[in-house]
């Protein structure tokens, strides 16, 4: 009966935390995307910014920004990685290569939210997603964070949507 599991997604990147130093230029790329547009987050009722970015897989191999939009009401509440998604499906991208996501909570990463995980997972097809977690550090002064945002060795989780959401289903398939 194991059969049965060949459908749902397992990850294939094993989790691992890195110095941003150590990372290739196109995964700090996607964090400094991140944490440029976690500042333009409007989150007035708490006060808890976020930044997401998504690289498209397609030829132009485009980031897309998103930073989440707080509302009165909270469930129309948009959250940073759905921003950036959204943003690139209205773009006519569909396909990622990998994602990075940036908030601040001391001494703790801080991954995306279940429905945002489902989300991603969308797009991600049957191909698992590299994301890249960062911590932005609001004890630095905004002038610090916009000359130098990470440091070459501030952690970086280094994971994957399948890591994030294993075991998880996906049954639209494009023909």
């Amino acid at each position: 009966m194991s059969h049965l599991l060949n459908s749902l997604a397992q990850p294939e990147v094993e989790e691992t935390i890195l110095p941003y130093g150590d990372l290739d230029a196109t995964a700090q790329e996607l964090l400094r995307a991140a944490h440029q547009v976690r500042q333009r987050a409007y989150a007035p009722y708490s006060k808890f910014k976020v930044g997401a970015a998504f690289r498209a897989k397609e030829n132009s191999q485009q980031v897309f920004t998103g930073c989440n939009v707080e509302n009165a009401a909270f469930t129309p509440t948009s959250c940073a990685e759905r921003t950036a998604i959204t943003k690139a499906v209205s773009e006519g991208y569909r396909q990622f290569s990998a994602g990075a996501v940036v908030a601040y909570k001391p001494n703790e990463f801080v991954s995306p939210c279940g429905v945002c995980r489902q989300f991603i997972r969308e797009f991600a097809g049957a191909t698992d997603l590299l994301i890249y977690i960062g911590q932005a550090n609001d004890t630095r002064s905004p002038q610090e964070q916009q000359e130098e945002p990470f440091r070459n060795d501030d952690p970086i989780l280094c994971t994957s949507i399948f890591n994030l959401l294993p075991r998880s289903f996906h049954t639209y398939k494009e023909n």
